[in-house]
């Protein structure tokens, strides 16, 4: 069996793919510490403050509102400052001796080019494993457009016929909620045209860069792509 400790998991797909839920479900199972690019921006964007900015890889400083901005409207960040927050955590968790899972990073061809070098140099190129959630444009739209987070830890709760009538998060009793902006219907289209403009080409880029993606259909129960995933990734 693998140290899992000395794992990267990465799994990439379209919005709605169900990333953020298998995302939990393997970092439990595998003890992997969990990346959510989301809510590492989120978390800078919280109490950001006028004119607050952030260096980016490139050495150039990034507006936090101006950022803020972007991701609120369906937008991708500018990938130096995305890459400069998560290289700085992919360094302080391997520093704690910890393995990784990411969930939708790199999402720009950039931020592969500038993050898997980091990776590999951390935990070598034989410890990173790629899944690529598969999704219909029209699923894609439909899952974002009736998903719910959790108020409290921003789980998030996909729509089933299970689901629908469920008010209160199932894992930490806190409110169901949608993410009023981010999921409605005219962003959703624009985060889709992001990931099929911005994010696919990075998928090219592994592969040209040695690595095998492992593709899983992400229109299936949560335990059948769960499942898929666990066998494609062989790691026990």
């Amino acid at each position: 069996m693998k140290a899992f400790n000395t794992q990267v998991v990465i799994l990439m797909g379209p919005p709605g793919a169900g990333k953020g839920t298998q995302a939990e479900l393997l970092s439990e199972k595998l003890n992997l510490s969990y990346i959510e690019t989301a809510k590492l921006l989120e978390a800078k964007f919280w109490n950001a403050k006028v004119n607050e900015s952030m260096e980016g890889v490139d050495g150039n400083a990034y507006d936090l509102l101006h950022e803020k901005n972007l991701w609120a409207t369906g937008i991708l960040c500018s990938p130096p400052f995305v890459t400069a927050v998560l290289n700085e955590k992919f360094r302080e968790l391997h520093k704690e001796g910890k393995g990784l899972l990411l969930a939708g990073s790199p999402r720009t061809l950039y931020e592969g080019e500038k993050e898997l070098p980091v990776l590999e140099e951390l935990y070598g190129k034989e410890n990173i494993h790629i899944i690529l959630l598969e999704l219909s444009e029209e699923q894609t739209l439909y899952r974002n457009s009736h998903r719910r987070i959790c108020e409290l830890m921003r789980h998030p709760v996909l729509y089933t016929k299970e689901t629908e009538n469920l008010t209160i998060c199932p894992l930490d009793g806190s409110k169901l909620l949608r993410r009023e902006g981010l999921d409605d219907s005219e962003t959703i289209k624009v985060r889709i045209k992001e990931y099929q403009e911005r994010t696919l080409p990075v998928v090219s880029y592994f592969e040209q860069s040695g690595f095998e993606v492992q593709k899983v259909n992400a229109d299936q129960s949560v335990a059948d792509v769960f499942s898929d995933i666990f066998k494609a990734l062989n790691l026990a």
